[in-house]
């Protein structure tokens, strides 16, 4: 790698670490933690410029409900610490040092009746509010009022600021509040507003990574099932390699153990490999033989009867998942075609009927959050950090990198290894506003997915 392209790409780091969350950060876990906007230490912040301007971050494409207002427009300022039950609030008036504390229980009641107070209190004015999440049950019952502007804080960005002040590392949901009121009131440069996406795409965000979830859960499934028959019943594993077609559970269903299969005459099992679209004799007849030469691993009942049950509820749960699966793909088809941008990401080697929908999402239709696919590389987790230190220089892959843009990047490369070395229609991109950059001839070389190379220059993309 040049030196010259490592410190574009280095350089270009903390622009984008206040923007994606981050993974294996050491920070509190739960479903929603990794949705809060991304890690920025605090000692970056008298350190470092944005690489885009702050106005271009809060233009919103006239798609948002919430637009950001001038810093002094703000008549208050909120710093809300969430949690599952309650949230904590502290509260400041512009113009005043006082602070309000309370505690706000998590109910659409009680939140609209706070909200509106707060509408008349501020006399519809804007109000500032900081918190750990840009998703999540309170970010959604809050944004959809016009007075509110979200800023999001990341949770290791709060963790270092309260560390700075407290090195014992005492921790309090009221204190954590006033830390975030603190930093939106201080830092609100480096925090952008929260901006979503058109209704369409961050309806097509949760249904990929809604599928990305269960297909995590029928890999976990077959893994499970997979462990269970090898304690009585092994020869199923040789017989069908793969463990989630819908033959695989209709086999276990029907014929639970390999004494179950041996009893059954010949005649149903070749119907039943018929009826599954097994259409070779040979095919056949030696999965037949097969069952009828297999050896038991075990006779004893008291191993077999508990994991048969197993067997039975798994295989439940694995067929309500491909079913899950089948229509999120459905789902994501649908919602997929509506953005115009779509086209575009299908032409990319590698990226079919899941990926392609992926990378739409991980790009995004704010694409003025990216100037140059350098400034782009940071969120995807491929670009190198330096570190240097007096006459040390190291640079090393980013250790804390967003699980969400790289699954993106790295998984279609991976099919684009294998395709021919082809470009993309450069005359399509450019039609949408798009620039191509190919820095080396062949797109299979590239250790990124082809998109990076790929950016918007267009401010106001549709």
């Amino acid at each position: 790698m040049h030196p010259q392209m490592t410190n574009i790409q280095a350089s270009a780091q903390d622009a984008f670490e206040h923007i994606f969350a981050s993974a294996g950060a050491l920070v509190f876990v739960n479903e929603y933690s990794g949705s809060a906007a991304p890690p920025a230490p605090y000692n970056a912040f008298a350190e470092h410029k944005l690489a885009c301007p702050l106005a271009q971050r809060y233009h919103t494409l006239g798609r948002s409900h919430m637009q950001p207002e001038a810093p002094e427009a703000f008549a208050a300022f909120v710093g809300l610490d969430w949690a599952d039950a309650k949230h904590d609030v502290c509260l400041q008036a512009a113009g005043s040092a006082q602070r309000e504390h309370r505690s706000l229980d998590h109910t659409p009641e009680a939140i609209d009746a706070w909200v509106c107070s707060l509408q008349k209190r501020c006399e519809g004015q804007p109000i500032a509010i900081g918190l750990e999440l840009n998703k999540g049950p309170i970010v959604f019952a809050l944004r959809t009022y016009h007075v509110l502007v979200l800023f999001p804080v990341n949770p290791l960005t709060l963790a270092r600021y309260r560390e700075a002040f407290t090195p014992s590392r005492a921790k309090d949901d009221p204190t954590d509040a006033a830390l975030q009121l603190a930093l939106l009131r201080t830092h609100r440069d480096k925090l952008p507003p929260l901006t979503p996406q058109s209704p369409t795409l961050r309806a097509l965000a949760q249904l990929v990574e809604h599928r990305r979830r269960v297909v995590g859960d029928t890999v976990r499934i077959t893994h499970r099932l997979t462990s269970t028959l090898k304690n009585y019943f092994p020869q199923a594993l040789q017989w069908f390699q793969d463990k989630d077609p819908v033959i695989f559970c209709d086999v276990l269903s029907r014929w639970p153990t390999l004494k179950a299969a041996q009893l059954a005459r010949r005649s149903p099992l070749e119907t039943f490999f018929r009826e599954h679209h097994v259409r070779s004799a040979d095919v056949i007849a030696q999965r037949i033989n097969a069952i009828k030469a297999a050896i038991p691993l075990t006779t004893d009942e008291s191993i077999i009867t508990p994991n048969v049950l197993l067997v039975q509820a798994l295989v439940s749960q694995l067929r309500a998942t491909l079913q899950a699966i089948q229509d999120f793909d459905t789902a994501i088809a649908q919602h997929a075609q509506r953005p115009p941008d779509f086209p575009l990401f299908q032409t990319l080697p590698g990226a079919g009927p899941v990926f392609a929908p992926r990378l739409l999402v991980a790009f995004g239709e704010q694409r003025e959050r990216s100037a140059s696919a350098a400034e782009l590389q940071p969120c995807a987790g491929i670009a190198p950090v330096t570190e240097r230190s007096g006459k040390k220089c190291w640079v090393h892959w980013r250790f804390q990198c967003p699980t969400f843009p790289s699954g993106h990047a790295s998984i279609p490369s991976s099919n684009a290894m294998r395709a021919k070395p082809t470009r993309p229609p450069c005359a399509l991109w450019r039609s949408r506003g798009y620039a191509c950059s190919f820095g080396v001839g062949r797109i299979a070389r590239r250790t990124m997915s082809p998109s990076i190379s790929m950016h918007s220059t267009a401010v106001g993309h549709p």
